[in-house]
C-alpha cells in the first residue's frame, strides 16, 4: 500500500489534460469520515507513515505519523466528548499554525462536531458575531494573549452560547488547559455508530468567509469535501506518495485544508507546517530546504518577497514544483521566479466555497497571469450579463453548472441565509461572482470580482490588469485598483499604493507611474487618481478590501 487514491478514484494516471478531464471520477462511499477512513487506515498498514512535520522560531520541532495523529485525535475527540461536545455541535478553533490544530480538526470529525477555524486576528467584535452567528460551545485558542484577551472581553456577551474555553499549555482563568485535558484522556474512542454515525451529507466543516465586500459568510462543507481535494493536491500542487508538501497558510483560512491535510494525506504525502510569529522570507526558505519540502504553494504575495531574496544562496534539488493561488500572478512575478529557480508557477482558482476549480494541471503550459483550465468534476462556463454563454475572448462571470447535480467539493450553501444562497445559486448554476475571459486555448484569465469592475468612458476595466502593469514599476510594492465615481466618464480609475523602500511619494512619480501604465497597457486603463499609503486595507486572510477603498473615498467625497 502506498496512498488511497485507488480507493477514491477511478484511476490514478492520465496522458493528457483532456483525458483527465474526461475520465477522471471520485467514487463516494457511503458515510465516508476523513479521520477513520483515512487516518486510521494508514495507521493500521503504514503507522510510521510520515504525515506532519512542524517546527517554529524557537527551534522546536514535532514529526508526526499516522499512528500518531490516531492516538493524539482519539485523546482530543475523548476529551472534547467528555466536556459535552457531541455530534452536530459548533467548536472554534482559534490555534494559529499549532501542530495541536490538526488534533483537534481529527476529533471533531470522529465525533461528528462542526469544525469552525478562525484566524487569531479576531477582535471582540469579530468573536462575539462568530459565536452568536454558528452558535458555538467551545472555543481552543493558542496561548496568545491578544486571541485570548479578546475572547475574555467577547465573554460576558456570550456566555449563555459558549460553555468551554480551552487553551493550549497554560493555565488561566476562567479556562481549561488543552494539554493536560487531552493528556488525561482516553486513547480509545469507537466511531460512533446509529444516530451518532456520521452520514455524507453532515456538515463537517463551517467557515467564516474573508468578507471583501460585506460581513463574512458562513460557507458550510460537507463530509464529501476531503474527497474532492484530490484534485487539489495530487493534480494541481503535484503532490508526491512520501513527499513533503507546504503551502503558506494559517489554520484560520480555508486555504489550510487545501493545502495541509485533506487532498495530500489521501495522495500519500506528508505536510510541512513552519510557525513563525512574524513572516521572513528567508527564514521561510531556510526552513523548507531544511526539512525537505518537495512542493509548495502560496500566494502571489509570497513569491513577490521571495524574488527579492539572493536565491542563489538555497538548495532547491528536493523542490520540484511549485503552484500558486489567492490572487492573480502578474506576469512579472512568474518570469523573475521561472528564471531565478527554472520552476514555472502553475496557477489555480477556486473559492472558500469550492476547491480547486480551473488549474494550469501538469499537462498543460503555464501562460503567466492565466488561471488555467476548468478541473473535472466541475463544468465551468462564462456568462455574460444576459446569462448566455461568453464567446472566445468576451467577458463574463465564472459559474459552475450543477443542473445536473452538485460535484464533490462544493459547498452546501451559506448557513441560515437561504436569501443569499438563493442570490448566488439559482437556475441550476452557483454563481462565483467573479469575472474572467477565455483564449481560444480554453484558458481562462481572471479579470476581477464582479463588485470590482471599473467602467470608465464605455470601457470595462479589471483591477488586477492595471494592478499587473503598476507593479512591473520598481517603485510599487503593493497597490490596489479602484473606480471613483465621475460625472463625466461614470467613473475614473484610481491607483492606492505602497511605495518600496527606496522610493518617497511626490507628484513626479505619480506622473512617472501614470507613464508607465499607458506603456504597459492601452492607455485609457491608466490611474487619472494616484493616492501613496504605508499599506493596503486587507481581509485577515490577506486579501486586498478594494470595497475599504470605495467607502473611504465616497465618505470623504460627502
Amino acid at each position: 500500500m502506498t496512498s488511497l487514491l485507488d480507493r477514491y478514484i477511478s484511476r490514478v494516471e492520465y496522458d493528457s489534460y483532456d483525458d483527465f478531464k474526461e475520465n477522471f471520477k471520485i467514487n463516494v462511499p457511503d458515510n465516508f469520515n476523513f479521520a477513520y477512513d483515512v487516518v486510521d487506515v494508514y495507521a493500521a498498514q503504514q503507522p510510521e507513515k510520515k504525515a506532519l512535520v512542524w517546527c517554529d522560531d524557537n527551534d522546536e520541532e514535532k514529526i508526526l505519523t499516522f499512528k500518531d495523529l490516531e492516538y493524539y485525535s482519539n485523546k482530543t475527540a475523548s476529551m472534547l466528548k467528555g466536556m459535552g461536545v457531541k455530534k452536530g455541535d459548533n467548536v472554534m478553533l482559534m490555534l494559529k499554525s499549532r501542530y495541536e490544530f490538526w488534533f483537534c480538526l481529527l476529533g471533531l470529525h470522529r465525533i461528528g462536531a462542526i469544525a469552525v477555524p478562525a484566524t487569531h486576528m479576531l477582535t471582540k467584535k469579530d468573536i462575539v458575531y462568530r459565536v452568536e452567528r454558528a452558535l458555538i460551545n467551545t472555543v481552543i485558542c493558542a496561548p496568545d494573549e491578544g486571541v485570548l484577551k479578546y475572547v475574555d472581553e467577547a465573554y460576558d456577551e456570550i456566555r449563555s452560547i459558549l460553555k468551554n474555553r480551552l487553551v493550549i499549555g497554560m493555565e488561566r482563568a476562567g479556562w481549561l488547559d488543552f494539554t493536560i485535558e487531552m493528556e488525561k484522556a482516553s486513547e480509545d474512542f469507537a466511531r460512533p455508530t446509529g444516530e451518532d454515525a456520521t452520514t455524507n451529507n453532515d456538515i463537517l466543516l463551517n467557515y467564516f468567509s474573508s468578507g471583501t465586500t460585506g460581513f463574512p459568510k458562513m460557507v458550510q462543507h460537507n463530509y464529501v469535501y476531503p474527497l474532492a481535494h484530490i484534485i487539489t493536491a495530487k493534480y494541481w500542487q503535484n503532490v508526491t506518495d512520501d513527499g513533503l508538501h507546504y503551502t503558506v497558510a494559517d489554520s484560520g483560512w480555508a486555504k489550510c485544508v487545501w493545502g495541509k491535510i485533506y487532498g495530500q494525506w489521501l495522495a500519500g504525502s506528508g505536510v510541512f507546517v513552519y510557525d513563525y510569529e512574524k513572516f521572513s522570507a528567508d527564514r521561510m526558505l531556510e526552513n523548507a530546504i531544511k526539512y525537505g519540502v518537495t512542493t509548495f504553494c502560496a500566494p502571489p504575495t509570497i513569491y513577490r518577497f521571495l524574488i527579492r531574496e539572493d536565491l542563489s544562496n538555497y538548495d532547491f534539488s528536493k523542490l520540484k514544483y511549485c503552484v500558486t493561488a489567492g490572487e492573480p500572478l502578474n506576469p512579472e512575478v512568474y518570469e523573475q521566479f521561472h528564471r531565478i529557480t527554472g520552476m514555472k508557477l502553475m496557477e489555480g482558482f477556486g473559492q472558500t466555497e469550492t476547491v480547486v476549480s480551473v488549474a494550469t494541471y501538469p499537462w498543460l503550459e503555464p501562460k503567466p497571469g492565466s488561471m488555467g483550465k476548468p478541473s473535472p468534476e466541475y463544468d465551468i462556463l462564462l456568462l455574460n450579463s444576459e446569462g448566455k454563454p461568453c464567446d472566445v475572448g468576451e467577458e463574463g462571470e465564472i459559474v459552475i453548472d450543477t443542473s445536473f447535480g452538485n460535484p464533490p467539493g462544493i459547498f452546501t450553501g451559506y448557513r441560515s441565509d437561504e436569501q443569499l444562497t438563493s442570490r448566488v445559486w439559482h437556475d441550476g448554476y452557483y454563481h462565483t461572482g467573479d469575472m474572467a475571459w477565455m483564449d481560444e486555448d480554453g484558458y481562462f484569465w481572471f479579470v476581477g470580482r464582479a463588485d470590482d469592475i471599473i467602467k470608465t468612458s464605455g470601457y470595462r476595466v479589471g483591477p488586477f490588469e492595471v494592478e499587473s502593469a503598476l507593479i512591473e514599476h520598481p517603485a510599487v510594492l503593493e497597490c490596489a485598483i479602484t473606480g471613483i465615481p465621475d460625472a463625466v466618464r461614470g467613473q475614473v480609475i484610481k491607483a492606492t499604493i505602497v511605495l518600496t523602500k527606496d522610493y518617497t511619494a511626490s507628484d513626479e512619480l505619480k506622473k512617472e507611474l501614470q507613464d508607465h501604465v499607458k506603456k504597459v497597457t492601452a492607455p485609457y486603463k491608466y490611474p487619472r487618481v494616484i493616492e501613496f499609503v504605508p499599506e493596503l486595507p486587507k481581509t485577515i486572510s490577506g486579501k486586498i478590501r478594494r470595497v475599504e477603498i470605495r467607502d473611504h473615498d465616497m465618505e470623504s467625497k460627502q
